[in-house]
């Protein structure tokens, strides 16, 4: 697994997944587990959806010398 979520994409999922779940929790519902999806994908750095399409929003870290 090559990881292909950046940095302000990370912080993105993991907020739109705790909303998904606060959501899910206001309105009594199981569907609010869906939020777990973006955490995960937050904390692992990588999304499979990414990887199908063949893109990133990760910047690789180029070295010189």
């Amino acid at each position: 697994m090559k990881k292909n979520v950046g940095k302000s994409d990370k912080i993105i999922r993991y907020i739109l997944g705790i909303v998904i779940i606060a959501i899910g929790i206001m309105y009594n519902s199981w569907w609010g587990a869906i939020g777990i999806i973006p955490i995960f994908t937050a904390a692992s750095g990588w999304c499979p959806l990414y990887s199908i399409i063949n893109t990133t929003t990760k910047k690789e870290n180029k070295k010189f010398g």
